[in-house]
């Protein structure tokens, strides 16, 4: 049997990011929010339910009105679903009065608009099913425009998430990662300025580069300005450039990255090393694109995106006095904080793996095998470096790799001993020895238990949803659960 198809449109980010996993398994959601692709993406795929949110419209919902005529016109067997508000237009609001339009107030939550939008079934918390063989998750078919974005290895594995650019990807296990890069990717689309918080090493530039990528500006420059390594005075002649005599070293005028990158993407590192005056020049061209080079009184317009990155939590410095409120607040509204390697164990040894791969081709070395001990060594050390540390020290222990087989003697002492570096979180310490578990296995099931109980908290202990979510079959799930004990 077939799943469901559902066309959204929507200019509401939270809904947009947060429908795909309530519904995964479920149907086959196709997300737009332009008039023009939901008007392009409803006769393509003839969905069975077609889900107009007009709360935020533009031009008085002259738009909208022609879209839902049209579908209703075109698609007479597909039901029709409004999201409306008091603000909406007048002349849409109305339209819910109409036969072929069910209505639903803005007030609604989403899993309110799931449950419509799908009849749930029973909750598997009233039965067990140990005698049932295993069953793989109905996997839902994925949109054109999403799958070239998706690592075709991978379609079937529900246990990753793979966000693809043109020249990098970036895959995860992580449950807390995987929604936050459902949401990237939605403001990666548009015009909006992006705030990455994360340690050192956790992958913030790595992020910038793919959010160019798959951005509409892919085409145009990415420009990478690394603040913390400027002079104070240095920095903004470096973003905004400067006139010919506008300093003492100033002996030709310099065109500033904000010109220099076009349509395309500056991402701005370090954020949080910018002085009062240059938060305020910040703002201004976060705000109205407007600025002015060093030593000139010529108003100069960007057209290039951002993307800013701190390894610090911003609050902690406004509190301080060290950070503009203003400049603030207008960041803060997407912000995505990057979570440090030590609390993203599933990503680890897939990390891993994949780094030995890369280095292996690199240095011209054969890798043949990866003892469990070598891997059991990097699920306990807490990896104050993050990604870049991971990256580095498998480096090191593939280029010593003289037998083809990488063991733990291959790893720098500091990992094998425990010797933790400094980190950003002073609560990183190294278990001890005698607290290590005995195999990889050990490891590797508790972690897997950690993020099922993870899952089940924010799932209100629903082994359904649960399921639904971490991309496996309920009696998967059950059998899981049984086997580390967690069933009552």
């Amino acid at each position: 049997m077939s799943l469901p198809v559902i066309v959204l449109y929507s200019r509401n980010y939270e809904l947009l990011s947060q429908l795909p996993t309530r519904l995964e398994g479920l149907c086959s959601l196709i997300m737009c929010d332009s008039v023009d692709d939901a008007r392009e993406l409803c006769p393509r795929y003839k969905p069975d339910t077609f889900v107009a949110d007009v709360r935020h419209v533009q031009n008085g919902g002259g738009a909208e009105e022609k879209l839902l005529s049209d579908v209703t016109r075109s698609l007479p067997k597909s039901e029709v679903i409004l999201i409306t508000s008091p603000e909406c237009p007048a002349s849409l609001r109305a339209k819910r009065s109409e036969d072929h339009f069910q209505h639903i107030p803005d007030f609604q939550k989403v899993e309110d608009l799931v449950q419509m939008l799908l009849i749930s079934d029973a909750d598997f918390d009233t039965k067990e099913y140990p005698e049932l063989h295993d069953e793989p998750a109905p996997v839902a078919p994925v949109a054109p425009e999403v799958r070239e974005r998706i690592d075709p290895a991978l379609v079937h594995d529900k246990s990753a998430v793979v966000l693809t650019g043109l020249t990098r990807q970036f895959e995860t296990n992580s449950t807390q990662l995987k929604q936050m890069l459902a949401e990237l990717e939605i403001a990666a689309r548009h015009n909006v300025t992006i705030l990455l918080i994360g340690e050192t090493g956790s992958g913030k530039t790595f992020l910038s580069k793919l959010i160019h990528e798959i951005s509409p500006r892919r085409e145009a420059p990415f420009l990478h300005v690394a603040c913390g390594a400027l002079p104070a005075e240095l920095i903004e002649s470096e973003m905004f450039g400067h006139a010919k005599g506008a300093f003492t070293s100033a002996h030709v005028e310099k065109e500033g990255k904000f010109v220099a990158a076009g349509q395309g993407t500056i991402l701005l590192d370090e954020i949080d090393v910018l002085g009062p005056e240059q938060q305020v020049k910040l703002l201004r061209v976060i705000e109205t694109g407007e600025f002015e080079a060093v030593g000139s009184n010529r108003t100069l317009r960007s057209q290039a995106r951002l993307v800013v990155a701190s390894n610090l939590n911003l609050q902690p410095l406004v509190e301080q006095g060290r950070f503009r409120p203003d400049l603030y607040y207008r960041l803060n509204m997407l912000k995505f904080e990057i979570p440090p390697l030590r609390q993203r164990k599933a990503d680890i040894i897939p990390l891993a793996r994949k780094f030995v791969k890369q280095m292996a081709e690199k240095h011209h070395i054969e890798i043949t095998h990866i003892e469990d001990e070598l891997l059991m060594s990097l699920l306990s050390y807490p990896w104050p470096g993050n990604v870049r540390e991971l990256e580095n020290v498998i480096q090191r222990a593939v280029i010593y790799c003289t037998e083809g087989i990488l063991r733990t003697k291959h790893l720098p002492s500091h990992v094998i001993n425990g010797e933790v570096g400094p980190s950003n979180d002073p609560s990183v310490s190294m278990p001890s020895t005698q607290s290590r578990l005995s195999s990889l296995n050990e490891q590797v099931a508790l972690t897997e238990r950690e993020i099922i109980e993870q899952v089940l908290v924010r799932n209100n202990q629903s082994r359904t949803n649960t399921a639904k979510e971490l991309g496996i079959s309920r009696v998967t799930l059950y059998n899981k659960m049984k086997k580390y004990g967690m069933t009552k």
